[in-house]
């Protein structure tokens, strides 16, 4: 599909998303279609669906929030671009520079993901301990004999 551009329904169904999904993640400002056609209507290139695919994976997989995967996604494309400027420079001062600032990005999209890490761990930490009590709450119970209600034998 070298080229071609799809219509927001076309883009909406390739990623398995609604139209108005797409709609509000360009509202975000997390996604961008690569042109309009002459009448305005959105059209979505192969580069539009792979930051799409990005998206959903910050977002359905590592579960995060839509300000999370904004900031994940401006530090990516800032990282672009100094990985486009590192190449396009001869002078090894400016390559130094490039290299910190990306440096600079990298370690504050680590903590930023060690803090959800560290959520998480907390979260799954009061799961175990949930699953400890109520299985020693399951254990005190005694196992359920007959089914019969007390007084309701048979009548002599």
């Amino acid at each position: 599909m070298t080229g071609q551009r799809l219509r927001i329904g076309e883009a909406a169904a390739r990623s398995a998303v609604s139209v108005r999904t797409l709609r509000y993640y360009e509202e975000l400002g997390l996604l961008t279609p690569s042109a309009h056609s002459p009448g305005g209507a959105r059209r979505y290139a192969e580069e539009d669906l792979a930051r799409l695919a990005r998206i959903r994976e910050l977002k359905d997989l590592l579960g995060f929030n839509l300000d999370e995967v904004r900031t994940v996604l401006t530090a990516e494309d800032r990282l672009g671009s100094l990985r486009a400027a590192y190449h396009a420079e001869d002078d090894q001062a400016a390559q130094r520079a490039i290299v910190a600032e990306a440096l600079e990005i990298n370690t504050r999209l680590q903590a930023a993901v060690q803090a959800k890490l560290e959520r998480l761990a907390t979260f799954k930490g009061e799961l175990e301990t949930k699953a400890v009590r109520y299985t020693a709450s399951l254990a005190g119970l005694q196992p359920l004999k007959d089914a019969t209600v007390p007084g309701a034998g048979p009548r002599g």
